[in-house]
C-alpha cells in the first residue's frame, strides 16, 4: 500500500462511521488529498470491498487513477459500507485498522 498513510486511511474511517455529522469534514480531508492519496484511497476500499487482492495493488491503484471520472468525495461517500470496507482494506495490507482508528482518537488527527 503505497501514496497514502494507514492514519489517513483511518480518519476517513472515523469520519464515514460518523457521516451524518461529520460529512463536510470527510470531504473537506478528501478534497485537501492530492491525486495520488485520493486514489491510493480509492484502491484501499477497492481491496477492501474485494475487488482486487492486496498483491494487485499497482493495477487496483492504476485502475483508480485511471477511472477518476467524479470527485472522489463523492465517489467514495456514495460507496455503501465505505469504513467497513476501507478497515478490510487495511487489514489486507497487514496494518490493525481497529488500533490505526483508536490511536487517532487518542492522538487526535
Amino acid at each position: 500500500m503505497q501514496n497514502i498513510s494507514p492514519r489517513k486511511v483511518a480518519a476517513v474511517i472515523v469520519m464515514a462511521r460518523e457521516l451524518s455529522r461529520a460529512e463536510g469534514e470527510l470531504r473537506g480531508l478528501i478534497d485537501r488529498m492530492d491525486e495520488e492519496e485520493q486514489a491510493a484511497l480509492v484502491a484501499v476500499m477497492w481491496v477492501g470491498r474485494g475487488a482486487f487482492d492486496a498483491e494487485d495493488w499497482d493495477e487496483a491503484y492504476q485502475t483508480a487513477r485511471a477511472e477518476a471520472t467524479t470527485p472522489t468525495a463523492d465517489y467514495l461517500i456514495g460507496t455503501p459500507h465505505l469504513a467497513d470496507n476501507l478497515e478490510s482494506g487495511l487489514e489486507a495490507f497487514g496494518f490493525d485498522a481497529t488500533g490505526e482508528e483508536d490511536d487517532l482518537m487518542r492522538r487526535g488527527a
